[in-house]
């Protein structure tokens, strides 16, 4: 997932590509302290997000300042319903901010880095959804992974989106394992042309709160939470949230869940101790308990 540095990077980019004159990749590179490689690489994430990055006669680059989606004309009111649908009945939907940068080209309302960042991840989902009807392989370009602490990337079979798009249930040809995977940790997709060759082992399982399937055992979890760490939470794990409740007599959040691998919320809880009560399951208060005295080690 993109940090905060390459998100004001890319829209220093943009700003910069927007003012004129044209300017080569060596001047993008100079002014925004960034290797021309780098570059390049911004140029094509704001290509595939739907500007239209052009090139003067010397091969210098630029965004047209009517920069525009020809297919597109909305009425202001048309506008303004659209808005209003996206922003409340798909609100959560990670294609939302896809389709609101094609809305705003129309509108007053300026991109932000979060929008951005939506758009490359609705760009992903829409690869993986061809590649799922093509029933093609695909490289997980780059994936970020949490358990392994290592960034690879990952030759996959598609099966599937969980239910709020947050991440791919997958047949993992390397491990020859089912795996899920989350659309924020991707940083590209690359569709093969090599069709399904493990169909039979493809299998699904509703995941739990932090992304792993159903396995021979699972673990209860319940957790007092500061409201920073509560957000902190929904953050980093999306759907915890509707997991998570406010108590007004404690004026703290309640998180109770039935989870299939403990390491994730171990993670976290070692990460703000000071701030997390565990209550409820003695099973995982002792293991963060054994988990606390290895780090000390």
């Amino acid at each position: 997932m993109y940090n905060q540095n390459k998100i004001l990077r890319v829209l220093q980019l943009i700003r910069t590509l927007k003012a004129p004159p044209a300017k080569s990749i060596r001047q993008l590179a100079t002014l925004l302290d960034s290797t021309e490689r780098t570059i390049y690489r911004y140029l094509d994430l704001l290509s595939e997000i739907g500007f239209d990055i052009q090139r003067s006669e010397h091969s210098h680059v630029f965004i047209s300042s009517k920069d525009e989606i020809s297919d597109l004309h909305l009425s202001e009111e048309e506008i303004a319903l659209m808005k209003s649908l996206l922003m409340t009945i798909a609100k959560n939907h990670p294609l939302k901010d896809s389709i609101l940068k094609k809305i705003y080209i129309n509108s007053e309302t300026q991109l932000n880095a979060q929008q951005i960042l939506k758009a490359h991840l609705g760009k992903i989902i829409e690869n993986l959804s061809l590649a799922i009807q093509t029933q093609k392989q695909v490289v997980l370009k780059k994936y970020h992974s949490f358990n392994s602490n290592a960034i690879s990337d990952r030759l996959v079979e598609p099966i599937k989106f969980t239910d709020d798009f947050q991440s791919l249930a997958a047949y993992e040809v390397k491990t020859g394992k089912n795996k899920y995977f989350n659309i924020d940790r991707i940083s590209g997709v690359e569709i093969k042309k090599t069709t399904f060759k493990h169909t039979p082992k493809h299998k699904y399982k509703s995941p739990d709160a932090f992304g792993f399937s159903a396995t021979n055992k699972n673990y209860d979890i319940e957790l007092l939470l500061s409201l920073r760490t509560a957000m902190l939470l929904k953050e980093e794990y999306p759907m915890t949230a509707g997991l998570i409740k406010l108590d007004p007599k404690k004026k703290l959040y309640h998180f109770k869940a039935t989870v299939n691998d403990l390491k994730p919320i171990t993670r976290f809880v070692l990460g703000f101790l000071e701030d997390i009560k565990i209550v409820g399951s003695e099973e995982f208060r002792n293991y963060v308990h054994d988990h606390f005295w290895k780090l000390l080690r």
